[in-house]
This record gives C-alpha cells, sequence and structure tokens, in this order.
C-alpha cells in the first residue's frame, strides 16, 4: 500500500479559504481526499446553506472524505450540553456516513474530569458511531491538562475497549508530548483509527499555542520513522495534512497545498 496514493489535506489548514475554493485547490495540487470540521458545516448554515448542499458540494468536487470532525467536549459534559453534544456527535456521523466517509474524529476535552465518567462516555458515543457505520478516532492533545499524552489517552480506550472507537496519532501532539518512538510501536494495529500530520518548530514553541504548525522538513518531526510504524501494522487509511498556521493562511492556498504535498512526498517511507 502506497500512502502516496492515501493523502488527505484537512480544512483547517486552509481556514480562510472558503470550501468550494478549498475544494477546489485541494483536488487540483494532487491530493487524493478531503477533511472535514464541524466548523465547515457551521460556517455553511450561518450563510443559509443547509448540510445537505455542502454534502453535494463536496460529492460533486470528485474528492472523498478522509474523516469528518465533531464537536470536542463530549467526554466530561452533562446536563444539556451533554445532550447536545452527543446530538452534535450524531449528527455529524450521519454526514460522514452519507458522504461515504467511515471515520469520524474528535479532540479530547480541554479540562480533565474523572476517569471512570470519560471510559463510560467513550462507550456511549462508539454506541452511536457504530450505529450509523462510523469509527470515532479520538485524538490526544499536547496542549490540554490531563489528556495530553499517548498514554493517557490510551489508558482511557483499552478500558473501553469499544470497537467503535480508536485512536488518532497525530504527529504534532506526539512529538510535542515527546512520545518516544518505541510507545508508538506498542500500540496495537486494531487501535489505529486514523493518522494525522504536520510538523513542529525546532524553536520558539510556547506552552498552550498549536498553531505552529509547519510542512514536514521544516521542523523536528521523525516522519520516516512514524510513517514507518503505521504502515509496518498495516494501517491502510489516510494520512491527514493538519497544519493550522496564520503564515500560510496569509499565502495563496495554491501555494499552500502544492507545498505541503511536495513536502509529504518526500518524507513517506
Amino acid at each position: 500500500m502506497s500512502y502516496a496514493q492515501k493523502l488527505a489535506l484537512h480544512t483547517w489548514t486552509l481556514d480562510t479559504t472558503a470550501l468550494p475554493d478549498a475544494l477546489r485547490v485541494v483536488k487540483n495540487a494532487g491530493w487524493n481526499a478531503i477533511e472535514l470540521r464541524r466548523l465547515d458545516f457551521a460556517r455553511a448554515a450561518e450563510r443559509g446553506e443547509s448540510a445537505e448542499q455542502v454534502i453535494d458540494l463536496v460529492k460533486r468536487s470528485g474528492l472523498p472524505v478522509a474523516c469528518v470532525g465533531v464537536e470536542l467536549g463530549w467526554i466530561w459534559a452533562t446536563g444539556a450540553e451533554r445532550t447536545r453534544l452527543l446530538q452534535v456527535f450524531a449528527e455529524q456521523c450521519a454526514r460522514a456516513r452519507a458522504l461515504g466517509c467511515a471515520t469520524v474524529m474528535s479532540p479530547v476535552d480541554r479540562a480533565g474530569g474523572d476517569a471512570a465518567t470519560a471510559v463510560a462516555s467513550i462507550r456511549e458515543v462508539g454506541d452511536i458511531a457504530v450505529a450509523h457505520g462510523v469509527r470515532l478516532a479520538l485524538e490526544f492533545n499536547s496542549q490540554v491538562d490531563h489528556l495530553n499524552s499517548l498514554e493517557r489517552i490510551r489508558e482511557l480506550t483499552t478500558r473501553a475497549a469499544h470497537p467503535g472507537c480508536g485512536l488518532l496519532l497525530d504527529t504534532y501532539h506526539l512529538t510535542r508530548s515527546s512520545t518516544p518512538l518505541p510507545a508508538i510501536e506498542a500500540v496495537p494495529a486494531a487501535e489505529i483509527a486514523y493518522v494525522q500530520y504536520s510538523d513542529v518548530p525546532k524553536t520558539g514553541l510556547e506552552p498552550g499555542k498549536a498553531l505552529d504548525r509547519l510542512p514536514p522538513g521544516q521542523g523536528q518531526v521523525r516522519f520516516r520513522e512514524i510513517f514507518g510504524i503505521v504502515q509496518a501494522k498495516g494501517y491502510a487509511g489516510y494520512l491527514s495534512y493538519e497544519a493550522p498556521n496564520p503564515a500560510a493562511w496569509a499565502r495563496k492556498p495554491e501555494d499552500v497545498a502544492a507545498e505541503a504535498r511536495a513536502a509529504t512526498l518526500s518524507v513517506l517511507p
């Protein structure tokens, strides 16, 4: 399996580019798929467009959808907010399915909480994902207070042991959390649901700041080793380039997309 045919671009990478233009840019630059956010649907709704119109737009672009994002915060949410977030989760699962996409992703909550509650939450959303025929890829965030490491997120997903939930491995957060390669190698293949990537600056990192992501080769991420590990495990899903950065948003999206794809090809195993 060649990852050169499994490369997706995350719309956050081109955040200031309208979705119709982003779809055109991504396709023309040679990417194989697009990753959509909850925000892409929300922005369309603000313009008076329905989710069905967004889905039709994406389908007409001819780009497959690698993954659809949900809204974070559901792990420890309670009351009316929890009800809302679970409704959003189900809604995004249904949209992913309508787009022919088998994966939804969620970042972890920004704050922490009780582990048993988190495990129960993962099982609950796992049931929702399975009911819609998709799988959740849960991403730890190196810049949050609690679920900021591979070890901590695996503790929860292992306890939950739900087929509808796996791990999202992101090279940015793996590197910023100083995850050693053996820890990545220790993740069973069945647990890897999705892979995102971008490079981490070699200097100037600020705690809590994550809008400094770079194309491969411009920072410190060991791409060949990390991609080689997931490839050796038989991961056959997409590699999604998620690199939000104001410096990139200020450039022509065509240049950003083309540069990132060329940089990615140069580091594939």
